[in-house]
Formats: structure tokens, C-alpha cells, sequence
């Protein structure tokens, strides 16, 4: 099977601004709510489509459902395809939310899963700032007394949002983005969010949002405390610097610095390549796919290796299931 290229799924949002065209060269319109490309995803409400080649058209669903082993590999069982892959640009704050663990997801909706997620922030304005936990220290007792008295942004964990940083947020994490931030996101193949609160926004229809309180509070993780970004693992140094920045039961995120080309052996499971800066050929036994800045290919298990040939400079997300 070859590399997959996928149509984005853009979904204009209050919150989003114009950088998923400016920069990462998506197909946006006129509009400034830009807010989210799905690169890859497997949802009743976002279905990716191959955007060309021989399985062009086809839905990720469908390919699943006829080529469970040339896709998935040693995952094949696998009923619903296990990441969903994204970029962000938050032009203004996302709502304060929290996800459920897998257990606690299937509460809520049987047929979702939990939320882990890991941001890998492309460009943050010098004085963005991120929600990543709460202080140490705070109850549930606590806490629920702020969101009372209106004063919860005393109990939350703000860190600066710095270009290169990755930020791994598991299920029951409090968080929310800041304005100035575009990033790439992975996460479990998910989309059940409680926001917990909102800054007294209204929605398009001169409403406030809907709150989900008793879910949030049933949701999050008090033992969690404060979350900062990850330290990378180095594996390799020099012109292919080469480093782990997240493993978790449900993804292991690496990046890729490099200017010579490099293999990656695919040992029977898919691997998601985000090319977050620079231009690329991504060169198998199938097929040679040329990648430029915000692009993403899905290679399929059944690719024994690839070869990543940069042209100048790139940095290279590499994603894949445990």
C-alpha cells in the first residue's frame, strides 16, 4: 500500500485565526475563525479522505475496513484507527476543559474513547501563555469554591508558550490554549471535551456556551497538579538530531531535525509523518511523496522502511501507536 495523503478537515471555530493558510499553507477562505486542520482522522463527526492516488476518495473508515493488515499492522484488530492528528491556531483563548480517561468516557458516551493528548507548539507570540494543571495544592474542595466565587483563574497552572515546546497532557488534565499559539496536536482518536469554563464569553447566538461542570469535576485528575513541558529524550546528534519527546500507552511522538537523509524502519506499524518546517521526499518501495511545511502522509504498516530526504533544513514529526 502506498504513503496516504489526506484532504484536511478545517473547522472554523470563535477562537481560530488565519496561520493555518498563512503559514502552514492549508485551504482556507476569506473568513478569520479558522481554528483547527484534522490531518487524520477516524470520527463520526471528521472522516479523512485520500486526496489522491490509487485509494483516492476512499474514506480512513473504509480503508480500515478493507485493509486493516496492509495499514495497521501488528494493530490490525483494531476496530477504529487509534489517533487522530491535528494543527491548531488559537487566535484567542480556548475554553478552560477537561477529557475523560478511556473508563470514564465510555460513561459519557459508549462509543467514544478518552483523551490524552501532546501539543507541539510551531509559533507562540512572545506573551502567550498556556493552562496546563492546576497549582500545587489544590482540592477538589478547593476548587469547587473558586468556580463558585468566580475566581478559578487563582487555581490553574499558566506557563509561557514557547516555539518547540511539548506539552503532554494526559486525560484529567485542566487545560486551555491562550491567544498567539499555533501547534500541532496529537491525541487519542477522540472528540469528547467538557468545557469547564468559558471567561464569560458568548456564543454566536448572544448565548453563553454550554458548561459542563459536574462532568469536569468528575473528570479531573486532583493528584495531577502542575504539568510543564516534556524533556526530550536525545537518541542522535548532529546534522540528523533526532529525539523522543512523548511515549504514553496510546502514542510515541519523535522529532526530527535534519538537513542528509535518514531511514525509518517501520517494524509492522504505521507511522504519521508531520513535516512542521521545510520541504521533503518521502521515498519508499511504493511510491516517492513530496511533503512541504504543514503537510501530512500516513505510511501504512506493511512499508518495510522509508527514506526521509530533506531539501535544506526540515523538521519532522514522527507518530506512532506503542
Amino acid at each position: 500500500m502506498e504513503p496516504l495523503l489526506f484532504e484536511p478537515l478545517i473547522k472554523q471555530i470563535r477562537w481560530g485565526g488565519r496561520k493555518l493558510g498563512d503559514v502552514l499553507r492549508k485551504p482556507i477562505g476569506p473568513a478569520t475563525d479558522y481554528a483547527e486542520s484534522w490531518e487524520i482522522t477516524d470520527q463520526p463527526s471528521g472522516q479523512s479522505v485520500v486526496a489522491a492516488g490509487e485509494y483516492a476518495q476512499a474514506t480512513l473508515a473504509e480503508l480500515l475496513e478493507n485493509f486493516s493488515q496492509e495499514l495497521l499492522g501488528r494493530h490490525q484488530t483494531m476496530q477504529q484507527f487509534p489517533l487522530l492528528i491535528k494543527y491548531l491556531d488559537a487566535n484567542d483563548w480556548l475554553s478552560l476543559q477537561v477529557h475523560p480517561n478511556d473508563e470514564q468516557a465510555k460513561q459519557y458516551n459508549s462509543a467514544e474513547n478518552g483523551k490524552t493528548e501532546a501539543w507541539i507548539i510551531l509559533y507562540a507570540e512572545p506573551d502567550s501563555q498556556i493552562v496546563s494543571g492546576l497549582k500545587t495544592g489544590i482540592t477538589r474542595e478547593t476548587f469547587e469554591q473558586h468556580l463558585l466565587a468566580g475566581t478559578v483563574e487563582e487555581t490553574l497552572h499558566m506557563i509561557p508558550a514557547k516555539a518547540g515546546d511539548c506539552v503532554f497532557v494526559p486525560a484529567g488534565t485542566v487545560h486551555a490554549l491562550g491567544p498567539g499559539i499555533l501547534l500541532a496536536e496529537v491525541q487519542q482518536q477522540s472528540n469528547l471535551t467538557f468545557r469547564l469554563h468559558d471567561w464569560g464569553r458568548l456564543g454566536s447566538d448572544g448565548q453563553p456556551r454550554e458548561i459542563h461542570v459536574a462532568e469536569s469535576l468528575a473528570c479531573i485528575d486532583f493528584d495531577r497538579g502542575p504539568v510543564n513541558p516534556v524533556t526530550p529524550v536525545e537518541l542522535s546528534n548532529g546534522r540528523h538530531h533526532f529525539e523522543e519527546l512523548v511515549r504514553c500507552d496510546y502514542f510515541v511522538i519523535r522529532r526530527h531535525i535534519a538537513i542528509d537523509e535518514f531511514q525509518l524502519k517501520l517494524d509492522d506499524r504505521f507511522r504519521i509523518l508531520m513535516l512542521l518546517e521545510g520541504d521533503a521526499t518521502i521515498a519508499t518501495d511504493a511510491s516517492e511523496t513530496k511533503l512541504s511545511t504543514g503537510m501530512t502522509v500516513l505510511l501504512p504498516a506493511t512499508t518495510p522502511q522509508a527514506a526521509v530526504i530533506p531539501d535544506g533544513n526540515i523538521i519532522l514529526l514522527e507518530i506512532l501507536h506503542p
